[in-house]
């Protein structure tokens, strides 16, 4: 990356954010798997003192494999959501403001609101009570608001791990049960009656907490599409170091639920949405939805994941609850 591919950015930053001229501050992080980095930007004039900007350069020795294909794609959906659907989100699940973006010669841009400087400077990744309950409620509203939304242009399935993007990664799964259990597990979450947009990769590190962690912004919509809400529930909540010893957060789930149902009737859907009914369909699919995410993390990392004992003790209790044998 030369001065002058630098020089040029920069003046692109600050054409759309209305500075006179846009300086790069620190860097922020490295993006996953080496494809780029986000970095501040102190802007004279223009819209706000700061941005953030996500620059996106695949590195040079990718290989155009599914992973490689499937984050290059990642960014064309985050640049579609930022730019079509972050506008129906209010303060109760709220989004950096989008101030400009391209894709140019294999990389991208995005030019974001500095959320430490609108008060969500404090990050975590193993959040309170108080800080969980805030994602808690950021995820209900979220999903009330795109609750039988078309995602156009999204991902078709939201979340990185669904099954569909992880088939070579399936024999690698020890257990035989939970190994021919995942394509069932996959279609009855798939085959969901309510089903919404999903932000797809909500751990805590993808919030952006206030000073007293009521309130969260939350970032990175790479993985942003249709689904069962349960599975950004399910993924939130696991391997946190409260989690119960059935592996089911039942007053996580009150939270989620009694936040939905707020959500929802404040909203424009509330008469067409049978409040009910989505929270007992919810419910029955939430051991489903984890029970697939141990899918995903037993394919996906196996020496990992035999380390991972509450992880299997919740396997092998939910093949027995099916009527599964687990090896």
């Amino acid at each position: 990356m030369t001065a002058a591919t630098v020089a040029l950015v920069l003046e692109w930053i600050a054409a759309v954010t209305g500075a006179r001229r846009a300086r790069r501050g620190a860097q922020l992080q490295s993006l996953w798997g080496g494809y780029g980095e986000l970095f501040r930007v102190e802007l004279d004039g223009g819209v706000a003192p700061t941005a953030v900007v996500k620059w996106v350069r695949p590195p040079a020795a990718a290989q155009a494999t599914i992973s490689d294909a499937r984050k290059r794609r990642s960014y064309d959906v985050e640049a579609t959501f930022y730019r079509d659907f972050a506008a129906r989100c209010d303060d109760s699940c709220r989004v950096a403001r989008l101030y400009g973006s391209r894709s140019v010669g294999g990389e991208w841009l995005f030019v974001l609101e500095d959320l430490d400087a609108a008060g969500f400077a404090i990050r975590h990744d193993d959040a309170d009570a108080t800080g969980l309950d805030a994602c808690l409620s950021w995820l209900a509203s979220f999903h009330a608001r795109f609750l039988d939304a078309p995602a156009n242009e999204l991902w078709p399935t939201g979340t990185y791990w669904h099954l569909a993007t992880r088939t070579d990664e399936l024999s690698a799964i020890s257990d035989p049960a939970l190994r021919t259990l995942a394509p069932w597990l996959d279609a009855r979450l798939t085959e969901a009656r309510y089903q919404t947009i999903l932000h797809g990769d909500p751990k805590e590190a993808n919030f952006c907490f206030s000073e007293h962690g009521r309130r969260v912004a939350a970032v990175d919509f790479q993985y942003t599409g249709r689904g069962c809400a349960m599975k950004d529930v399910a993924y939130l909540l696991y391997g946190r170091s409260d989690e119960p010893a059935d592996g089911i957060a039942h007053d996580h789930l009150d939270t989620y639920f009694r936040e939905l149902r707020g959500a929802v009737e404040r909203g424009p859907i509330a008469e067409r949405v049978d409040l009910a009914a989505v929270e007992q369909e919810g419910r029955a699919l939430y051991p489903l939805a984890r029970l697939d995410f141990c899918r995903f993390l037993a394919g996906w990392r196996p020496a990992r994941w035999q380390r991972d004992q509450r992880g299997q003790a919740y396997v092998r209790r939910q093949l027995e609850r099916l009527g599964q044998n687990s090896k």
